[in-house]
């Protein structure tokens, strides 16, 4: 793996994509931009304004812009697309896709959330319905025919992609994931 990788690193919510980003771009000393600091408008409670996808693409592709001529460096992307950031990764150097089981991920999501929200997310808080519905839809990841982001959607577009791409069990520990992919041969 060289320094001037660009890695954009996709899964399901809560499949340990952003935790991942994070380690793999310390342990490599690049940056990790991800996606939902620039999806969602800073709102209380959050989650509840998109910015648009023009704008989000924009912001995303500045600051990795900044960062390659800057420093010269590559960078990790962490998130999902869904299809609107497809030019972000036009020159990718490897695309990681983290599969977690669906019970592992929920279980993820509402220790995340609890930690975050406290009391917030229980009925009667402010986020309750925020967070009933995000976990509804999380678990939902799986279910043949789902209309939100899904697996089988996720499986298309990586194969649309000629950028190599690697698999990941997002149940294995954090320093196995960074292993995987710096393991492998140089880009």
């Amino acid at each position: 793996m060289t320094r001037a990788s660009r890695i954009y690193i996709t899964g399901a919510s809560c499949a340990g994509v952003t935790t991942l980003g994070a380690a793999l771009a310390a342990h490599l000393g690049i940056p990790q931009f991800d996606v939902d600091d620039y999806y969602w408008l800073p709102t209380d409670p959050p989650f509840t304004d998109k910015r648009p996808p023009q704008e989000r693409v924009r912001l995303i592709a500045a600051d990795m812009a900044e960062v390659e001529q800057a420093r010269g460096r590559g960078w990790v992307l962490t998130g999902s697309f869904d299809g609107w950031g497809d030019a972000l990764i036009e020159e990718v150097d490897l695309i990681v896709f983290v599969a977690t089981p669906t019970p592992l991920r929920m279980e993820r999501l509402r220790a995340r959330e609890r930690q975050r929200y406290g009391t917030r997310i229980d009925p009667g808080g402010d986020m309750h319905e925020i967070h009933t519905a995000f976990a509804a839809w999380a678990a939902s990841y799986d279910t043949p025919g789902f209309s939100g982001r899904n697996r089988a959607r996720h499986e298309e577009w990586l194969v649309a992609h000629t950028a190599p791409v690697l698999r990941l069990d997002g149940s294995r520990s954090v320093e196995e994931l960074v292993e995987g992919v710096v393991g492998i041969p140089p880009l």
